[in-house]
């Protein structure tokens, strides 16, 4: 018998070994003489059936046996060790910077933001006793021919004037203010003609405001009458300097009289010229613990004492940790635990003395910014950024 079979199926690509040894033997088993009794047809379609069968069947998947490939993994980042803060052999040794920003990632975001100060913008807060036009008749105050040298000065050296607000805006939020800038702040209270004199010259010539430290002794309606004029033309920026002024406060004040003090400048500031004060200037420079404390929590920014330690930069002003026999009657700063309320101001007699060093401080604080700002920067990608977000303005 003579069987020729003409076998296609798409998948015998894959069973095609299989098919090519069963297929055969089986159709040689079939071609064999077999019993009267066999079918042949039976035969023939069972072998059919085996061999689709075959075909049919799934084959198991192959096990890879060999090295398994590792799958990647995201190596954490180790966020680098921050630089303290910059230091100066310029203050004394025991005039210390100190810093106040206790969130490390919004004091570096504010730090590095363009769109705010530039790291080494220092500000000299400077306190006027009042200006005369000859010599003056105590050593607190300065004469008019000097307040002028000073004055250019200050704005050959490249020093522009702000006003309070921007002073607390600065230290607070590290916002934009020029970099090399001056407080001028004359305590006491003074008639008009007084500012007129002696610093609206500067005012319509450069533009540089002037903070009038007022005693709000609720008293002289004409004085308050003249100077409420003044503040309506927003040169001279009034802010508080006690109500009666002349007792100065101490660590044995009672809370009652700290209350009265700081509430009763607020009060009047409020009665006379529409204006709440952010900023307390601590008549003869007395102050305490408990008077910071107080004072913030009835809402002033910032504090400033008779100390002439340095000049200030955001999170970055000098304070004492003790007194220092170079000047007993220097209140140390430390123990009230609040460098903004505290803040030194230089007298306007030997203020000129110090606008040197002033320069170099911040052109030293630049620099030394500037080297760090790689790790400072790698430090808040890694620990700050993922709550914090990016910089902004920064690519």
């Amino acid at each position: 018998m003579s069987l020729v079979f003409y076998w296609y199926n798409p998948r015998m690509t894959k069973h095609r070994f299989i098919l090519n040894l069963v297929l055969p033997a089986l159709l040689l088993a079939a071609c064999q003489p077999a019993p009267a009794t066999v079918d042949q047809s039976v035969v023939m379609t069972a072998a059919y059936g085996t061999a689709v069968e075959l075909v049919n069947r799934p084959t198991e998947t192959p096990v890879f046996t060999g090295t398994p490939v590792p799958t990647e993994t995201t190596v954490p980042r180790t966020p680098p060790a921050l630089p303290g803060a910059y230091q100066t052999s310029i203050l004394k040794p025991y005039n210390l910077p100190r810093t106040y920003v206790a969130d490390t990632c919004q004091y570096l975001q504010n730090k590095w933001n363009p769109n705010n100060s530039t790291p080494g913008t220092v500000v000299m807060v400077i306190m006027y006793h009042g200006v005369s036009k000859d010599a003056p008749d105590n050593p607190n105050g300065i004469s008019s021919a000097d307040h002028k040298k000073l004055m250019n000065d200050l704005h050959d050296m490249g020093f522009q004037a702000i006003t309070m607000q921007q002073m607390s805006d600065f230290l607070y939020n590290n916002a934009k203010i020029p970099q090399r800038s001056v407080l001028l702040i004359v305590d006491d209270r003074h008639f008009a003609q007084s500012f007129n004199d002696h610093f609206r010259p500067f005012y319509e010539q450069w533009g540089w405001p002037v903070v009038n430290a007022y005693i709000g002794l609720d008293e002289r309606p004409d004085l308050w009458a003249e100077n409420a004029a003044l503040s309506a033309e927003g040169w001279v920026d009034y802010q508080a300097h006690g109500y009666i002024h002349n007792i100065p406060i101490t660590d044995s004040s009672t809370d009652e009289f700290i209350t009265s003090e700081m509430q009763g400048a607020i009060n009047s500031l409020q009665k006379y010229m529409n204006k709440t004060p952010i900023a307390y200037i601590w008549p003869g420079g007395g102050f305490s613990a408990r008077a910071v404390e107080i004072g913030t929590q009835l809402g002033y920014k910032l504090g400033f004492t008779v100390n002439s330690r340095g000049p200030v930069m955001y999170n970055w002003i000098p304070q004492a940790d003790a007194v220092n026999a170079d000047n007993p009657l220097e209140i140390p700063e430390t123990p009230a635990k609040n460098p903004l309320m505290t803040i030194p101001r230089y007298w306007s007699p030997n203020a000129r003395d110090h606008l040197d060093e002033i320069r170099t401080i911040g052109d030293e604080a630049a620099s030394y910014a500037e080297q760090n700002k790689a790790t400072e920067l790698e430090y808040y990608d890694i620990i700050c950024s993922p709550a914090y977000g990016p910089i902004p303005g920064m690519p």
